[in-house]
């Protein structure tokens, strides 16, 4: 049976909780500017360490109350869920396989949950983090930031207009060079331990990140993929390289590359889509820029805030053209659509249509993706659909 949240409307930002993301912490560090950038969240709570020492040494750094700050998640969520100006909802950044244990034990006591991708480690916690989120009142939102982006936004937006006409042809890639050698640093520790990050490696990674990318701006389903995936530093037990072919439903075509060997490649999420009345090509790194190519025509170039962008990329914008808005901006779209979509929940009324953010289902599909392509791997391989 859902459990229903507090009713009423906060007044302000509303309180954010996190799980995870210490002081130190460079992912808990990014969500924290991104919920506070719009002047929707403000942070309250915390259990931000697995160690309570720690726990308490960042919340106090961050300067939260000592009674907000929380040695494990669990009794986070009892206490607060008690509090009468307890969280309205909770970030979740810890490595992956804590995903599914925390956000259950907010999305049960009815607070909203925003977590950090990919879904969990494993296909069966996706699934019962599926149901819990179905059987609670509270929101899931998953923290696919580039979805946030304005030309994304633009592009998704033509697609969906037609201007390409019928998609033949995605191509989509995520290269990196950070992990070329073995690491010893915390965050490499953990995103190449199968125990703590999953079963995929790069394709968990930054994977997920191109395939929901693809996925969101195309609209298509994937039906079924071919995966290649190595592990090219010696003794790594999870992927650092995949190319991955992919069948949409429709009879488009794709080609997934993620790779975090790939020396020169800072961040390079690169989106190409192709139709048969022309083409759209995109890379993060110079997000502000979006080209368009009509058959038989000329490249356009649409920048953020210019001539040819649209309603859905003026929504996601917040500076005037020619100022640079990129990765941080790009996060804090989908807290403020978050916030957006949890005010609407506490005042009784529907989500408006145009707060785009990825949900527990576009989570799952990533896991789905992700243990697809291990299976397809271990089968040389093998054209495999998805679980």
């Amino acid at each position: 049976m859902a459990i229903t949240g507090k009713s009423e409307t906060t007044k302000g930002p509303l309180r954010l909780g996190m799980v995870g993301g210490g002081s130190d912490a460079f992912i808990g560090g990014v969500h924290r500017i991104a919920s506070r950038l719009d002047g929707r969240f403000a942070l309250v709570a915390g259990a931000l360490s697995s160690t309570p020492e720690r726990a308490r040494e960042s919340g106090r750094a961050l300067g939260l109350d000592d009674d907000r700050i929380y040695d494990d998640f669990k009794q986070m969520a009892i206490r607060e869920a008690r509090l009468k100006n307890g969280i309205d909802a909770v970030a979740i950044v810890t490595p992956n396989h804590v995903h599914y244990s925390a956000a259950r034990e907010f999305l049960k006591r009815g607070i909203h949950v925003i977590c950090d991708k990919p879904l969990t480690s494993t296909l069966a916690d996706a699934k019962k983090l599926v149901k819990a989120a179905d059987d609670s009142d509270a929101l899931f939102i998953l923290t696919h930031n580039y979805t946030g982006y304005p030309m994304i936004r633009q592009a998704r937006e033509m697609i969906a207009n037609g201007d390409i006409g019928l998609i033949r042809v995605v191509q989509v890639e995520y290269a990196q060079d950070w992990l070329t050698e073995e690491q010893s640093n915390k965050q490499a520790e953990w995103r190449t331990d199968p125990a703590r990050s999953g079963a995929g490696g790069s394709t968990g990674d930054i994977g997920t990140h191109a395939f929901n990318l693809a996925s969101f701006v195309s609209g298509l389903s994937l039906e079924s993929l071919s995966a290649d995936l190595q592990a090219f530093v010696p003794g790594r037990p999870v992927d650092d390289n995949a190319h991955v072919m992919m069948r949409f439903a429709g009879g488009a075509r794709g080609m997934l590359w993620c790779s975090q060997v790939a020396p020169g490649n800072e961040n390079g999420l690169r989106l190409r889509i192709y139709g048969d009345k022309g083409g759209l090509e995109w890379e993060q790194e110079n997000p502000n820029y979006l080209w368009f190519t009509p058959f038989g025509e000329p490249k356009r170039l649409i920048t953020r805030g210019g001539a040819g962008a649209g309603e859905a990329a003026a929504r996601a914008s917040r500076i005037p053209p020619g100022h640079p808005e990129g990765y941080l901006e790009g996060f804090a779209m989908i807290y403020s659509e978050a916030a957006s979509a949890i005010q609407a929940h506490k005042s009784g009324e529907p989500i408006p249509q145009d707060v785009v953010f990825p949900t527990v289902a576009d989570g799952l599909l990533g896991v789905q993706f992700i243990d697809a392509c291990v299976r397809s791997s271990a089968r040389n391989a093998a054209w495999v659909s998805l679980d």
